[in-house]
């Protein structure tokens, strides 16, 4: 058994993950579109959006799509489990530009190096890093 996170966009699914591959996520192993190749198209403001994106990388896996009845991202955040502070720094930096830091890395009172933000997508980040 895998377990994966599944983020919902409502039109932003696209450029949400050439950020993150431009944060050095990773990158998107797999796009099928709304409308290509006999795809259903719910709305034609829809056609040609994500319907389904697989995102890979070293240690991640993700999936994504644009859904016109996406609700906000809430309630659950995607977490990076790292033992490196100089890459957790970077990722962090990396996925706040545009965003908001809701709790500014530093090293919390269980010992941890630990920091959250809100990226511009809407998506919430935590990271923690064992001392």
């Amino acid at each position: 058994m895998h377990l994966s996170n599944y983020l919902f966009f409502t039109t932003h699914c696209e450029p949400a993950l050439q950020f993150y591959a431009d944060c050095g996520l990773g990158a998107v192993v797999s796009t099928l579109r709304h409308g290509d190749n006999g795809m259903p198209v719910r709305a034609e403001s829809m056609r040609g959006k994500i319907m389904h994106a697989q995102f890979e990388g070293p240690g991640v896996r993700f999936f994504a799509s644009d859904n016109d009845d996406a609700e906000p991202m809430r309630g659950s955040a995607m977490i990076f489990v790292l033992d490196d502070r100089a890459q957790t720094q970077l990722l962090f930096t990396r996925l706040a530009v545009g965003g908001q830091v809701t709790t500014p890395l530093d090293v919390q009172p269980w010992g941890d190096y630990y920091g959250k933000l809100t990226d511009r997508f809407g998506v919430q980040w935590m990271f923690n890093c064992a001392s």
